[in-house]
């Protein structure tokens, strides 16, 4: 069987991988072998971590949350349910950033669900915007 020399296909893999390894520890930026190794699991790593970021973030939103509520006198599962029972949808992240930024305004939501937890039919309009939710039926 004659000889195969490896062509440039073999070489432009070989090439991508190392470049994927640029600045790795010792020789695993330099012998394709380990780079190859090492590509494959920060790779396996970067999708895993892809999806904890998310996770990540939303227990920061709701430390973050909670701790504004404990400053108004409320527990943070009473204030989720209190903004539920008020028809209030404004995302984790955004009541996040409210709780650090603007403590008046969340200080409101939180008498918004205050009133919601009273009254939880009733929908109450104040100087805060209140977003009514749309079911989707299937």
């Amino acid at each position: 069987m004659p000889r195969v020399k490896g062509g440039y296909v073999t070489r432009r893999r070989r090439k991508a991988v190392l470049k994927l390894a640029k600045g790795y520890y010792g020789s695993k930026h330099t012998l394709y072998k380990t780079a190859h190794e090492q590509v494959m699991r920060s790779l396996q790593y970067a999708f895993r971590d892809r999806k904890a970021r998310k996770r990540d973030f939303r227990k920061l939103w709701i430390q973050r949350i909670n701790a504004a509520c404990q400053l108004n006198g409320m527990k943070y599962s009473q204030f989720i349910n209190g903004l539920s029972q008020a028809d209030v949808a404004i995302n984790r992240k955004m009541l996040a950033e409210m709780a650090v930024n603007d403590a008046e305004g969340f200080a409101k939501l939180v008498e918004v669900a205050k009133n919601g937890l009273a009254n939880p039919k009733a929908v109450v309009k104040e100087n805060v915007v209140v977003l009514k939710t749309e079911k989707k039926s299937k």
